[in-house]
């Protein structure tokens, strides 16, 4: 089955599709290892890996689109991307929405703020008009060759325009035909039930470490009738405490010999990234060859 495929089957079931923020192939790989069934990548992770900068449209297409084909190859289980503001006018999310299927997502959202966006659990965001962000929307719809590929509709009009401009637009983006709808940053949780009382459709929660909504579990997101929730930065912040405690031990002692609990051992990552497989590949094409090459040096013999 594709991942496309899958994907959409997840945020159709009843139960609540947990998506955990990776930055890289190998947190995706340790995600799928701990049994999620989807993983999903932001921009505020993605520029924090590769360039260790604020999410800020620093990032291009390509490199994202890149990042993300690395990604997909790593795991078995669906991707769901962050495609920004779709890098341009409509033309430039068409493209990106065709470079993002060859990557191999399962999924990606677009949102209405005005370029260069910021993270929307901060201040000073903006957006762009109604008008704009529904050609955007329709372009993403009709650019994708694989019809299951999950299209979300992001707005960020909340923090903005307030909950009635974000409600109207949710309501549009879902006309227009998105699968998946995304208000970005509500307060309460009577802003969340308002919201998907008065869209409908299946709709995705964003839990933000220390943002703006209420820190909720997936029962708790389910029970208001959420359909997917991702965990998108929680990642980024653990591995910057591990590293921080890791280093700061290694200049202090100038040693890692007592820090053997920050780390796994060698064979459990050998383990992680495959290398008994790996081997067992390359001996399998070595066997191969051999028993090819074995008639003909007989003829010759």
């Amino acid at each position: 089955m594709r991942t496309t495929t899958r994907f959409k089957q997840l945020i159709q079931a009843p139960e609540l599709l947990a998506m955990p923020g990776v930055h890289d192939a190998l947190s995706a790989r340790l995600a799928e290892e701990a049994g999620f069934q989807a993983v999903t990548m932001g921009g505020f992770a993605a520029t924090g890996a590769l360039i260790a900068e604020p999410d800020s449209s620093q990032l291009g297409l390509m490199e994202l689109a890149d990042h993300y084909a690395r990604i997909a190859e790593a795991v078995s289980i669906p991707l769901f991307a962050d495609a920004d503001t779709g890098f341009g006018n409509v033309t430039n999310v068409g493209r990106t929405v065709r470079a993002y299927e060859r990557a191999g997502v399962a999924g990606l959202f677009i949102e209405d703020q005005v370029f260069p966006k910021r993270c929307g659990h901060t201040p000073g965001k903006a957006v762009v008009s109604r008008e704009e962000i529904a050609g955007k929307i329709k372009a993403a719809l009709d650019s994708r060759h694989d019809p299951d590929l999950v299209i979300m509709a992001r707005t960020d009009a909340l923090a903005v325009l307030g909950i009635e401009e974000a409600i109207a637009r949710a309501q549009l983006y879902r006309e227009l035909g998105a699968d998946l709808i995304f208000v970005e940053a509500p307060r309460s949780v009577e802003e969340m039930r308002r919201i998907i009382a008065e869209v409908g459709g299946p709709h995705l929660a964003n839990m933000v470490d220390f943002g703006a909504s209420p820190d909720l579990s997936a029962t708790e997101l389910q029970e208001i009738g959420f359909a997917a929730a991702v965990w998108p930065v929680a990642n980024v912040f653990a591995v910057v405490k591990a590293l921080r405690a890791l280093y700061g031990t290694l200049r202090r002692e100038g040693t890692l010999r007592g820090a053997s609990d920050l780390m796994v051992s060698f064979q459990d990552y050998m383990e992680l990234v495959g290398l008994k497989a790996l081997r067992d590949r390359e001996q399998h094409y070595l066997d191969a060859a051999a028993e090819a090459a074995a008639p003909a040096r007989r003829r010759s013999a």
